[in-house]
């Protein structure tokens, strides 16, 4: 049987995410594993901020109108988000390890809003605006998992590889699995027929691992490099 591609992020992000690999033909699966809610923060300080730093779209909402304030955005798609609010943008490389230098001498009055669980801390003061609640996998993402064929699994962080891997605990489907780091590839704890870490950890590196699996040898892990940027 063919492989199918389950997607776990939220959906607008799955939707983007899918658009960029419409060409392989794949049956397309969204169920987030994670959902995003607002929580009580201080939005007059967000308001009053002299620039924002945004390494999720999720939290472009949370800041008011930019007013032309300066935002510095992890990739494309959180600095069109920010654009839309009002906010002179600065994109970074696509993950927030590699924003590091757009980070230095930033002056005081900058914040970093952010959700209740991130993969790294910035040198910005952090403020909590929204939390992501875990959710079970849907009734598709069930049948996929149960069934005979393949499931390509891409995982874009350690906390949702280790969710969706409580998910594929037990699947009957061979599980392929594309890592967009190290720590997510590690993160992983359920059975795998192939898996393969994406040399930039952006969606563009994350496209690419995806199209390497579908060539790629079963159970060897390996690193696939990118052709363009992303977030």
């Amino acid at each position: 049987m063919p492989p199918s591609l389950l997607l776990t992020r939220p959906e607008d992000a799955s939707r983007r995410f899918a658009a960029g690999l419409a060409h392989l033909g794949l049956t397309v699966v969204i169920s987030p594993v994670l959902r995003i809610v607002s929580v009580t923060h201080d939005a007059a300080a967000l308001s009053a901020a002299a620039g924002l730093v945004f390494t999720s779209v999720h939290a472009v909402p949370a800041a008011g109108p930019g007013r032309g304030r300066p935002a510095i955005c992890v990739g494309p798609a959180t600095g069109q988000a920010a654009r839309a609010a009002g906010f002179a943008v600065t994109e970074g490389p696509g993950d927030a390890a590699r924003m590091m230098p757009l980070l230095t001498d930033l002056g005081p009055g900058w914040i970093h809003p952010h959700g209740a669980h991130i993969a790294k801390e910035l040198p910005v003061p952090g403020m909590v605006v929204y939390d992501q609640q875990p959710l079970p996998p849907s009734v598709q993402a069930e049948a996929l998992l149960a069934g005979a064929g393949p499931v390509i699994l891409p995982v874009f962080s350690p906390r949702s590889s280790r969710l969706v891997s409580d998910w594929a605990s037990g699947a009957r489907a061979p599980i392929w699995l594309a890592a967009i780091s190290d720590a997510a590839r590690v993160a992983w704890s359920a059975g795998l027929a192939r898996s393969v870490t994406a040399l930039t950890p952006d969606a563009a590196g994350m496209r690419a691992a995806v199209e390497s699996l579908l060539t790629g040898e079963p159970g060897k892990p390996r690193r696939v490099e990118a052709q363009s940027g992303g977030d």
